[in-house]
Parts: C-alpha cells; structure tokens; sequence
C-alpha cells in the first residue's frame, strides 16, 4: 500500500512539472482510473482533451486512442504507458488492405470504427464510434455503398439498424467481445433472473439478442445510471465496473467470462500500470509522433463525423 500511495504521489508531481492531463479509458484498471483527470470512452477523452490547457496528455488507454488524440491535439506532447497496448480491431485491419480495396471499388464509401489505426482513418471517408455509429451511417445517401470496418459485430448492428443493404463488413474483431458465449449469458440470466442485460455491440448477434439494452461503454454507464433495476448483468470489459459503482452505487454488476481467459479482461488494456504511467510522464516517452500529412489526412475523416449532427 505504501509502495502504491509513493507511486501516486509521484505521478501528481511529474503530472504538474510536465502541465499533463491524464486520461484514461473505462477499461483500465481502478488504481489508474482513481488518478485520472477524465474517464470515458476514446473519442470522448481525445476531445476533453482538447478542450483543456495543458503541454502533455498521457492517455491511459490503448495506442490507437492515443492517436487520435494527438490528431486533435497536434500541438502537444501524447504519451502511453506502453507501447504494446495494442488492439485486435486494429491488428485485424491494416491500411494496405483498405487501399487495395479502395482501388478495386472505388464507388464505396469507407466507414471506419474508430478503433483502427491512425493510418487506416487516413483511407477513410468517415469515422464512427460505438455510440454514433447508426447515425454516421444513417448520414450517407442511401443509393452509396458502404464499406463498414473493422468490426463485424458492430457492423452487423448498424446494418441491421440502419437497413442498408449495400454494405459490406470488414471480417475484424474485438477478442473480449466477440468471445463471450451466448450460452454464458443464458446461464447467468438464469442465475440471476432480476438482472437487467446490458451489451455492448461488439459483441456477437446471438449475445445481442438476449440484450435489454444495447450500446456504447458510456451509453451502457448513463443506462445504469438512470435505471431502476436493482441489478445487471453486463455484456463489456469488465474495468467498467468502477465507473459503475460511481454512477449507481447499491447495485449488483454480473459480468460473463468470455472463451479466451475465462475473465471479461483486454489484455491490452490491462498493460498499462501506475509505474509505467509514472515512466512515461518523466520520460516522455513511449511518445505518438505522427507524419504532419498523415495527421492531416486522417483529421479528415474525425472532422466529418464530428459534424454530423
């Protein structure tokens, strides 16, 4: 305990040497989260960050969010814990791939996840997060064909939402939710048959179907936040469950192991540690530095979504 509170102190101190906001993501671990200045989703945190003074952001996330803060905020010095804070979404989608596509069909419309590479969003069209990827979609002329990636889960969703039938669906995936068993799900309703279901759209259709409310990690947070229900079963990264108790302290969180480590975890997520944020605050390093055409080109995309209203 001594050891961690010294730990704290430390990054509080190199946090205001350096003028840094810390960020971190619903999925980090509590000790991280207790220490941030803001917690949210990716694209939510990359605009608070924006929105605050400052010279460092240390985005407590994985590397991918961490671009695209450094997008909307080029003027500044964006570091990550580590490095190797990779993503499955990102893995399963590289930029050569979409090129290639690109030339082939080049009458589709590119609509990316926010959850791919720095490099990917610079072939894009549009961006799109878990919470407003209906409406992006819903925005493009209904006669243009789409190219929905990375996520075939969360691509399935919107174009069963939206009926766009001229959609293809890039074949990536998230590796905690697409491995939770709907199966699981079905025994923990059973054991738990108060408990409201709630899922995140990455996750598979069969899981989405048992769902009382399907959406994004902040849209599942103000769900439970405004819900009556005594308890839940939740269908997302298991880090949500501090900023759960926040919003709704008393209630009961169930959460269903997935086939990978039989744990609702991101292993990804979970590489980031209070000593390596404390690391990369004194050192500045591992630090997003970004070609100035490609920030450009990839700032693209993120601006056309932020302004679909």
């Amino acid at each position: 305990m001594l050891a961690t509170a010294t730990i704290v102190d430390e990054i509080l101190d190199l946090k205001e040497e350096r003028r840094a906001v810390i960020l971190a993501h619903h999925y980090q671990d509590s000790e991280i989260q207790e220490i941030a200045d803001f917690i949210g989703d990716s694209l939510e945190l990359s605009r608070k960050a924006r929105e605050t003074g400052g010279d460092v952001i240390a985005f407590c996330g994985v590397w991918f969010m961490a671009e695209t803060a450094k997008v909307l905020n080029p003027g500044k010095i964006v570091v990550v814990p580590d490095r190797d804070a990779s993503c499955s979404l990102v893995e399963s989608c590289s930029a050569t791939a979409v090129r290639a596509f690109r030339r082939i069909h080049p009458e589709y419309i590119v609509v990316s996840y926010i959850n791919t590479s720095v490099e990917v969003k610079a072939e894009s069209d549009i961006l799109c997060t878990s919470r407003n990827a209906v409406k992006i979609v819903n925005s493009i002329p209904r006669d243009k064909p789409i190219l929905f990636l990375p996520d075939v889960n969360l691509g399935n969703y919107v174009k069963r939402e939206t009926g766009r039938e001229n959609m293809k669906i890039w074949q990536g995936a998230c590796m905690v939710h697409a491995t939770f068993p709907a199966r699981r799900l079905v025994k923990a309703k059973t054991e738990h048959p108060e408990a409201v279901v709630i899922a995140h759209p990455e996750c598979p259709p069969d899981v989405l179907a048992l769902a009382d409310f399907i959406g994004s990690t902040s849209a599942l947070i103000d769900y439970c936040a405004t819900s009556d229900a005594p308890e839940f079963i939740v269908m997302t990264e298991s880090g949500v469950s501090h900023s759960l108790q926040k919003v709704a302290p008393g209630r009961k969180f169930w959460f269903v192991q997935n086939e990978n480590c039989n744990c609702s975890e991101c292993p990804y997520m979970r590489r980031n540690t209070l000593e390596k944020l404390r690391d990369s605050l004194r050192d500045l390093q591992p630090r997003v530095d970004l070609d100035p055409e490609l920030l450009r080109r990839a700032a693209l995309p993120i601006e056309r979504m932020l302004a679909v209203k």
